[in-house]
C-alpha cells in the first residue's frame, strides 16, 4: 500500500489566518455536523465515558460537542497547530468546558501519550492531511485502550448536513475543495483493508454511507 495521503486533497493552510477562518467557519457553515457526528460516534462504538482524544482538533468543535454528548467523558483536543490550539481554548473556556476538555500539542505520527490511554478515538477530516496513514493508525492503535473504539474519517453525520455545509460554503469559499463530493469507492475501502492486514488489526468496520465515510476499530490487546 502506498503509505503517502491516498486522497491527494490540497494541502490548506494552518497558519494563524487558516486557523481562525477554520474557527469562523466552523460556528457558521459547518456549527450544525458537531453534535450530529459526536452522537453517532457515541451509538456506532457504544463508549460514553472514560478518555477520548479528538485528533486534529482545529477550534475545538468536535471536543466540545462529545463533551457535551458524554458528561462522564474526559476529553483531549489534541493538534499540531499552536494556532488552533489558542482559539480551542477560548471556545472550551467559552463552552464552559475546562475541567471536562483539555488540549494536547503534538503530531499523530508520534503522538505524546501512553499505551492505552483513550476509550474513544474520534477526527473528522484530519485523515485526508496525515502523511503516512499506516504509521499514523498504529499510533493510534497504540494508545487505545483494550476495550476502546475509534471514529475517525471524515463526513457531515447525514446527506441533509451535508448538502447543508456544501451550500453554505459556496456562499462563504467558491473556490472551497470539499473531498465529500468525492466517493471513495472500492478502491479506497480495499487500501484501508489492506493497511490493517499489514498492522494485524481484524477487529474493524469500514462505514460508507449517508453519515460520511468512518474508521472503527478496536486495538488487538486484552
Amino acid at each position: 500500500m502506498n503509505e503517502t495521503n491516498w486522497t491527494k486533497t490540497r494541502n490548506p493552510a494552518f497558519d494563524k489566518d487558516g486557523a481562525r477562518h477554520m474557527d469562523r467557519i466552523a460556528k457558521t457553515a459547518f456549527k450544525p455536523i458537531y453534535p450530529v457526528i459526536a452522537r453517532n460516534a457515541i451509538d456506532v462504538t457504544g463508549v460514553s465515558r472514560g478518555r477520548c482524544l479528538d485528533m486534529g482538533t482545529g477550534p475545538g468543535m468536535l471536543a466540545i460537542a462529545v463533551a457535551k454528548a458524554a458528561p462522564e467523558m474526559a476529553v483531549t483536543a489534541f493538534d499540531f497547530s499552536d494556532d488552533a490550539l489558542e482559539i480551542a481554548r477560548e471556545n472550551i473556556r467559552q463552552a464552559g468546558l475546562e475541567s471536562q476538555v483539555t488540549t494536547a500539542a503534538g503530531d499523530v505520527h508520534a503522538m505524546p501519550f501512553e499505551t492505552g490511554e483513550f476509550d474513544l478515538i474520534v477526527s473528522r477530516g484530519s485523515m485526508f492531511f496525515w502523511k503516512d496513514l499506516k504509521h499514523a493508525f498504529a499510533q493510534i492503535l497504540k494508545v487505545l485502550s483494550p476495550c476502546g473504539k475509534t471514529y475517525i474519517g471524515g463526513g457531515f453525520g447525514s446527506l441533509e448536513l451535508k448538502a447543508h455545509v456544501i451550500e453554505e460554503m459556496a456562499k462563504i469559499d467558491p473556490s472551497w475543495d470539499c473531498y465529500a463530493k468525492k466517493k471513495s469507492g472500492d478502491d479506497g475501502i480495499r487500501r484501508f483493508e489492506n493497511m490493517f492486514d499489514e498492522l494485524n488489526c481484524s477487529n474493524y468496520q469500514i462505514i460508507d454511507d449517508d453519515t460520511g465515510f468512518w474508521i472503527v476499530l478496536s486495538a488487538n490487546r486484552v
